[in-house]
């Protein structure tokens, strides 16, 4: 037995199922970068608009 794999420093070959999940994390990070990019887009749209006016508070309301 070599000195590294006495130490524990062996590495063994990943499991298939760290390769799957991967993948799922990657397309879900995707998915959600796409959610906040397109949420973004739309908000920036609305207030670069000629006609967008901050309300203001009417008396006498919450």
């Amino acid at each position: 037995m070599a000195d590294f794999e006495r130490a524990g420093m062996s590495f063994r070959k990943p499991h298939e199922l760290h390769g799957r999940r991967f993948g799922r994390n990657l397309g879900l990070g995707v998915v959600l970068a796409g959610s906040v990019a397109l949420i973004f887009g739309l908000t920036i749209a609305k207030v670069s608009d000629d006609s967008f006016v901050v309300p203001t508070q009417v008396e006498g309301g919450y």
